[in-house]
């Protein structure tokens, strides 16, 4: 089996009740079967403490008040961990922000970005992610399994990353390249054309598709185009409205962003976006590197998985939208603090959108969904 890691997957220690925010609230907590079994057979009053805490029809731990974890008491620590100690904790509080893509004989670890501490780590990464890949024993044989397509799809993935960590290129270029890549490459598959598919690889590897769409975005970008951008952004934007909302706070969080930005129409919101850009420019200028690094780590961690639906464009798109909207909400922060912005607020921004996002399997599904139509 071939075990894949980025590069910075072992410098994540949590920082338990010393995290600015906690994983264990917002969000159903999944036991699974042999930690059941075992929740079972604790003894004592934190035994009956411990089965009164669990939905076992749904095979989950019972939340309090904002939806934090019935362990979670009010230093923020994990009283199961405390009582039980760390061989206790469920597959899920063991390994998170582990994450885990299963693929025949293939392994993919990632650290969410939900996580605050990881969202640090990666956004403090200057160099190009690297994935580390490692051999272990063991293999095994799924039924079903496509395997022409996952390999077309782990080859696109490697143009794909090539693209967006070529520094010579602006991160607008680099994303659109990606944007138009998995657009085309949904059309070969829908049409049957896997065996072709290397053409497509060459063709977006060129300088000719580079130039193209080069001169594509410079167009775009002609004042008279100001309403196009803006309505693509606020068509994109309201989307996530229509996702679960698993905090309280979120849905004022989106409403804020929008008055800010969108309310007072196209003309405003195009300023706005060059004085932002200005600023971040000349203040935080690493900040196409943290766009970078998260363009990488939504289609590290999700294109492949378009191997079990075929939604090949849907996930493009939505690592591109993802980052979109973090960017458009760090714009709205930066306006609500009167042109202030520091990289504690860029790292909120970003876990607090990749929890809605990523810590509902709906929630993925969904934005997959509306940005297909």
């Amino acid at each position: 089996m071939i075990i894949s890691k980025p590069d910075y997957y072992n410098e994540f220690k949590c920082l338990a009740d010393k995290c600015e925010d906690t994983c264990c609230a917002g969000w159903q907590i999944v036991i699974d079967d042999k930690s059941l079994e075992a929740y079972q057979k604790v003894e004592g009053d934190f035994g009956e403490r411990l089965r009164d805490s669990i939905d076992w029809e749904e095979g989950t731990f019972h939340q309090k008040e904002e939806r934090r974890c019935a362990f979670l008491n009010d230093c923020n620590l994990c009283d199961l961990y405390t009582a039980l100690g760390e061989e206790s904790l469920c597959t899920t509080c063991t390994n998170y922000p582990r994450h885990i893509e299963e693929f025949e004989n293939i392994r993919e670890y990632t650290l969410s970005v939900s996580c605050p501490e990881a969202a640090r780590i990666l956004l403090g990464k200057k160099e190009p992610v690297q994935f580390i890949e490692e051999e272990v024993p063991g293999e095994e044989e799924w039924d079903d399994f496509d395997f022409l397509l996952h390999s077309q799809l782990v080859e696109a993935r490697e143009v794909m990353l090539e693209i967006l960590q070529n520094r010579e290129r602006s991160i607008e270029l680099r994303t659109y390249l990606i944007s138009e890549m998995g657009r085309e490459l949904q059309e070969y598959v829908d049409e049957d054309q896997l065996f072709f598919i290397d053409e497509l690889f060459e063709k977006y590897r060129s300088e000719e598709v580079m130039q193209e769409l080069q001169e594509k975005l410079d167009g775009l970008h002609r004042y008279e185009n100001t309403k196009e951008i803006y309505d693509a952004s606020l068509k994109s934007f309201v989307k996530l409205y229509q996702l679960e909302q698993l905090h309280d706070h979120w849905e004022t969080h989106l409403e804020e962003t929008e008055a800010i930005l969108y309310r007072a129409g196209s003309g405003p919101y195009w300023e706005l976006k060059q004085e932002f850009a200005a600023w971040m420019r000349k203040n935080l200028p690493d900040y196409e590197i943290w766009l970078e690094q998260l363009l990488v780590y939504f289609i590290q961690t999700y294109f492949c998985g378009a191997v079990y639906d075929g939604y090949i464009g849907s996930k493009v798109r939505m690592a591109v939208v993802s980052v979109h909207m973090i960017y458009e909400m760090l714009m709205a922060r930066w306006e609500r603090n009167e042109h202030f912005l520091d990289m504690e607020e860029v790292i909120q921004v970003v876990y607090e959108y990749s929890r809605e996002l990523e810590h509902s399997d709906w929630n993925l599904e969904k934005l997959e969904e509306l940005l297909d139509e």
